[in-house]
């Protein structure tokens, strides 16, 4: 277990648009990785600190065997969380009982691998207290950091990132090809002008419009954008202009965040009034939003015109298991040009009022973020759900600036934006139980900058704590199903201690933080927290949630290692069946989990008889994470009972479905049983590699298996079976191999999937596969569209062919691949990505 496990997939962000050479700075951030464990990147915002960071780190990958991780704290903003977020970049999600920062400590301890922080300037205390516990508790873990300040370590070692060089405008511009700064112009020019390029007519030009914007990345891709409708010297006669509004010196003599905050106002001044708001409003989002986010806290009037509701209630989503069709290119408004009618003076600040345009509705916002991204004030990415939009930090600041002008203007978007995440949480909660859980788990996911923030206003904001409670409890499956119990624990500890009125928002707040304590170990307190819930619900004569905090009273007895109470429990709560109201997932798992005591108690025909009751509830629904819970436990059944091969199969399918909605605690139990099944059937070796990848699955989690006897002890017996089977040595190598197979590796080697020995790297696909496994092309293209949640005739619709055709292709794929029923090809596709 000491082994450090390869992996391939590092997570740095993606590159847009082409990146203007830095050999010099490359070569020296690489040099001083080489010799230092902690490397700070500094200067001003919009030099270009993240594009670096992030070309330094792929230059130097292949030196950690541990990976690469990328860290985003742009939309982080309470320190407390710092460890949260580097423990999400490298995958881990502790179920220990220690302090977070401790926890991440011990998961790398011996690992060897580059953490990218970026963006620490606004948290530079916590991230200065993450990099020392990280240098001084491990040896192998070294860290790249760009902020606009040092951290103030002394084992820092800082680079400073200058501006691009720019030559003398009025000196010779014969090797003009060669500045970085003139480069970058003629390259953002030439998106907006196809076939610009730098000539011995326009050079001076370029030189001096860059000489202006002091060699600024982000000011002089800001510029070139406007080369749609200025040649170079107007866009420098106007940058002029703007610059004499801005200070009664010298252009020449501002200092560099002034020149930012310059060629940003200046832009800001070329939007639309209804661009103008809408960037302010966006500016509250953090991370990375969708239009349906943008239209809800911008707009101010619902579909039809209608006065917006005063709670700010957005547009419902289709159930988030729909499939979300590719939208068109969005048309750009009319741009400013030479002829276009005089726009307002600017005021003698540098910036503008935003007045909102009376009665901004969703179609403006539609035309407004078309415009902001015409105008590269608005990165455009894709993202689960199809295309997400980003403002960069700066431009976000800015925009906050203009939102506070305008008072209670901030307060109404923060308050729309949590309402429309808590909209979007409570669909997300009723559409769990089917067949739409990995596309929900990735859009969760994508979405977790603004929950947190939503989370933090009504958190913070007088009066709407009790809100906060309601959002905190709503996304119960999502910390507890997704791995994300840490979090979810932090802000519901807030959100009790803010709101504690007896309501059902409380009740629901307790049970939830009752399992996710007992999810990492700390039994007592979730026992209080389950135990006070169901006083207060049956007290509220609320019978769903005292249903749903029985549910966790008996996963603490079932994981505290008192089987015949759990299995005394839950016979009642089974045999009592489902209560109004109660969550159809918590229905199953109440099956599953007397299922389990039965399994441990050496009942396997009556642990199967529930657990095909359970899957019958499970397939009505088109249901996965639960359902893949039932077929392990079908699986330990059949261990008892012997029957090695349908105990196989079972967990080999409970697998792929628990790697489609990434149920990192369920893949590690399932990889346990798994290596269990394979040393009673006679498979030594294999249960020596799948015990090997499973402990560096657990490694990631609890190293202890949350001290449950019950677990370690299957992972013992695994291992004495073994071992006398084959012997220490050969033991010992097998586990090795399989700890060092990244987790897709061992799922294919687990899953008999073609092309995927046991030890052997799979290559990463190309972004744009055509097949999947042993599907043809077209087969591909039906199963995503499955996954989707796309019907036959809708699939037909999509590709032009005939219902029948497409009918034909579902039944091939599903004789191919083994199965019986539509989720699971949308399982396997979701485990193919």
């Amino acid at each position: 277990m000491g082994g450090s496990a390869p992996r391939r997939d590092h997570h740095l962000p993606a590159e847009t648009t082409s990146f203007v050479d830095r050999r010099g700075e490359l070569t020296q951030g690489r040099e001083l990785l080489a010799r230092a464990r902690l490397v700070t990147l500094t200067g001003p915002g919009g030099v270009g600190k993240t594009r670096l960071a992030a070309r330094i780190a792929a230059r130097v990958q292949r030196a950690f065997p541990d990976g690469v991780r990328f860290v985003h704290l742009s939309g982080v903003h309470d320190p407390a969380l710092v460890p949260l977020a580097a423990a999400d970049a490298l995958g881990l999600h502790d179920r220990s009982a220690q302090p977070p920062l401790d926890a991440l400590v011990e998961q790398v301890r011996d690992r060897r691998l580059l953490l990218v922080v970026d963006n620490c300037e606004h948290l530079a205390g916590a991230c200065a207290r993450l990099a020392a516990a990280l240098l001084r508790g491990t040896e192998g873990v070294r860290i790249l950091a760009t902020s606009r300040h040092r951290l103030g370590l002394t084992e820092e070692h800082l680079m400073e990132v200058r501006p691009l060089p720019v030559p003398d405008p009025d000196g010779d511009l014969s090797a003009a090809q060669g500045y970085p700064a003139l480069t970058l112009f003629a390259d953002r020019a030439a998106a907006v002008v196809p076939g610009f390029r730098l000539t011995p007519a326009n050079r001076a030009s370029v030189a001096r419009l860059c000489h202006r914007l002091d060699g600024l990345p982000l000011a002089i891709e800001l510029a070139a954008v406007r080369m749609r409708v200025l040649d170079v010297d107007q866009l420098l006669d106007r940058l002029d202009d703007r610059y004499r509004f801005l200070t009664t010196g010298s252009p020449a003599a501002l200092p560099r965040h002034q020149t930012l905050r310059a060629a940003v106002a200046w832009s800001h001044d070329l939007c639309t009034l209804p661009e103008q708001t809408v960037w302010a409003r966006l500016s509250v989002l953090a991370g990375s939003f969708d239009l349906e986010t943008a239209e809800a806290v911008c707009a101010d009037t619902a579909p039809g015109g209608d006065p917006r509701p005063p709670e700010g209630v957005g547009r419902l989503l289709a159930l988030p298991h729909a499939a979300v069709p590719g939208r068109p290119a969005l048309p750009a408004p009319p741009s400013d040009g030479p002829g276009a009618p005089a726009r307002p003076a600017a005021a003698p600040t540098g910036t503008l009022t935003v007045l909102p345009p009376p009665g901004l509705r969703r179609d403006d916002v539609l035309e407004a973020v078309a415009g902001l991204v015409d105008k590269s004030m608005l990165c455009r990415e894709t993202g689960p759900g199809g295309v997400r939009y980003r403002l960069l930090d700066t431009l976000r600041q800015y925009g906050l600036e203009q939102l506070r002008r305008d008072a209670g203007q901030e307060e109404a978007a923060r308050r729309r934006q949590r309402d429309w995440m808590a909209r979007r949480a409570e669909q997300y909660e009723r559409g769990w139980f089917g067949p739409g859980q990995p596309e929900t788990a990735a859009l969760l996911r994508a979405d977790r900058d603004n929950l947190r923030a939503a989370l933090d206003f009504s958190l913070t904001a007088p009066g709407e704590a009790l809100a906060g409670l309601r959002l905190a409890g709503t996304l119960w499956f999502h910390w507890h199903a997704c791995g994300a119990s840490r979090e979810g624990l932090y802000w519901l500890d807030r959100a009790l201690a803010a709101a504690p009125g007896p309501t059902r928002e409380r009740a629901r707040g307790l049970w939830v933080a009752g399992l996710l304590a007992a999810a990492t170990r700390d039994f007592p307190r979730g026992r209080r927290h389950a135990a006070d819930a169901l006083a207060l619900a049956q007290a509220l004569g609320d019978t769903a949630e005292a249903a749903h905090a029985e549910y966790v009273i008996g996963v603490i007895r079932l994981f505290g290692d008192d089987l015949p109470g759990a299995l005394r429990h839950f016979e009642a709560t089974v045999a009592r069946g489902p209560v109004p109201g109660q969550h159809l997932s918590l229905v199953g798992l109440d099956q599953v989990e007397l299922a389990c005591a039965l399994g441990f108690l050496g009942e396997g025909e009556r642990a199967v008889e529930v657990c095909e009751q359970a899957l019958r509830l499970c397939e009505r629904h088109g249901e996965q994470w639960v359902r893949s819970y039932v077929l392990r436990m079908l699986a330990l059944a059949h261990t008892v009972l012997g029957d090695w091969p349908r105990a196989q199969r079972h967990a080999r399918e409970a697998l792929r479905l628990k790697l489609a909605v990434h149920d990192v605690i369920g893949i590690a139990l399932t990889l346990d049983l798994l290596a269990s099944i394979a040393a009673r059937r006679g498979a030594p070796e294999d249960a020596a590699l799948l015990l090997g990848g499973a402990d560096r699955v657990w490694a990631d989690i609890d190293t202890g298996r949350w001290g449950s006897h019950t677990l370690t002890s299957v992972r013992r017996d695994s291992e004495e079976l073994a071992v006398l089977a084959l012997g220490r040595e050969v033991f010992e190598r097998a586990h090795r191999r399989g700890g060092a197979l990244g987790l897709r590796e061992l799922a294919g080697h687990v899953l008999q999937e073609p092309g995927r020995p046991p030890g052997a790297e799979a290559a990463d696909p190309p972004p744009h596969e055509d097949t999947a496994g042993p599907l043809t092309r077209r087969e591909t293209e039906v199963a995503r569209l499955v996954a989707e949640g796309l019907a036959n005739q809708q699939i037909a619709d999509r590709l032009v062919i005939a219902r029948r055709t497409a009918e034909g292709h579902v039944e091939r794929i599903l004789g191919k691949l083994g199965f019986s029923n539509r989720s699971q090809i949308a399982a396997w596709m979701t485990a193919q990505r």
